[in-house]
């Protein structure tokens, strides 16, 4: 059964545009919100400046709800053995692209949610926030609900929805293996527990109270349909933003997901140490996409960043993160409000 997310986040239309990493920045959440959906800022890569400028900047533009997402992975310990294993199984590569010996990569740059981030966002007492990777200790979640800020986060089982429910999410996106990008898994790390998003949403309908959010492959008004009808309240669409104008992916991300290859996607650890969902590339190819020497998430993605930025100024996507879902057709080069008001046409 359908819930009012509508007036749960403030928005005119169920519509939320999923926060993409290094794929965007305030530009394509504040065009989404301009349409009346939910835009979304991803945050777990930027510093304090850029999260003051970046919210600064929708709430300069945005009079209404935006979505600021984060994640909340436990940090393991950084082990210069693991670590060194690897880049010696990546030394060929850092060879082939004469990597200087003595380049260092620099430190992880997915940081968990801490009070240090909320001391930030207090003054903005932003409406939304969503999680990836489970929720934040319960401290810092009453913290966050002292604002009067709305929470989100994302399952990808039954049994991640009910954890959610049960400690506290106002809404939960069930996210399909289909979906693009990193999977939200947080209870175990066992890849055969992800299922298609017809059989989550299944599942969850008549198990989860809180409204549900669709993710993974929907990219069309008839595909946010179909999610509605199966028990959705809201859809959550990432990939099919990709192309649009107000995106940052580099010509090489934009190229692939035009070309042919846009067709082979997997589930690959390579490029952080988590699985996420991209294009399939030279070193996931090579490596397989879930080799057993990649560092734990966020380590598993410093050394592959050296190899990606120097292929990439020989105009090669062999070490890129290539992100995609399953529906890669989906995308278009239009401005992402536009997109917006398509995806909503038979709501």
């Amino acid at each position: 059964m359908a819930h009012g997310i509508e007036a749960l986040l403030g928005i005119k239309l169920p519509i939320i545009q999923a926060p993409m990493a290094g794929a965007q920045d305030s530009e394509l959440a504040i065009a989404v919100c301009q349409a009346g959906a939910l835009g979304s800022l991803p945050c777990a890569m930027l510093n304090a400046e850029q999260l003051q400028q970046q919210i600064g900047q929708l709430k300069t533009v945005i009079d209404g709800p935006f979505n600021l997402n984060f994640f909340c992975h436990p940090m393991p310990e950084d082990s210069p053995a693991i670590q060194d294993k690897w880049r010696a199984k990546l030394q060929d590569y850092f060879n082939e692209l004469a990597v200087p010996d003595d380049y260092k990569s620099t430190a992880a740059t997915r940081m968990p949610f801490s009070h240090t981030v909320a001391d930030v966002l207090e003054p903005f007492s932003p409406p939304i926030i969503s999680f990836h990777f489970g929720l934040p200790d319960k401290a810092l979640m009453n913290r966050i609900k002292g604002w009067g800020t709305k929470v989100i986060s994302t399952a990808t089982t039954l049994a991640e929805a009910k954890w959610l429910q049960i400690n506290g999410a106002d809404a939960i996106i069930a996210q399909g293996v289909e979906a693009g990008g990193h999977r939200g898994m947080f209870l175990n790390e066992d890849l055969s527990t992800q299922v298609g998003l017809l059989s989550l949403l299944g599942q969850l309908r008549n198990q989860i109270e809180v409204p549900i959010i669709a993710a993974g492959g929907i990219g069309d008004s008839e595909s946010v349909q179909a999610a509605t009808l199966l028990g959705a309240s809201a859809v959550q669409v990432g990939t099919a933003y990709l192309l649009c104008h107000q995106s940052k992916i580099s010509q090489l991300h934009r190229d692939a997901l035009q070309s042919e290859r846009r067709y082979h996607t997997a589930l690959t650890t390579l490029f952080s140490g988590k699985p996420a969902r991209g294009i399939v590339n030279r070193v996931m190819h090579e490596l397989g996409p879930l080799n057993p020497l990649v560092p734990p998430f966020p380590y598993g993605g410093k050394d592959m960043a050296i190899l990606r930025q120097y292929a990439e100024r020989m105009g090669k996507d062999d070490f890129s993160p290539l992100w995609s879902g399953q529906n890669p057709d989906a995308c278009q080069s239009i401005c992402a409000t536009k997109l917006t008001y398509q995806l909503a046409a038979k709501l």
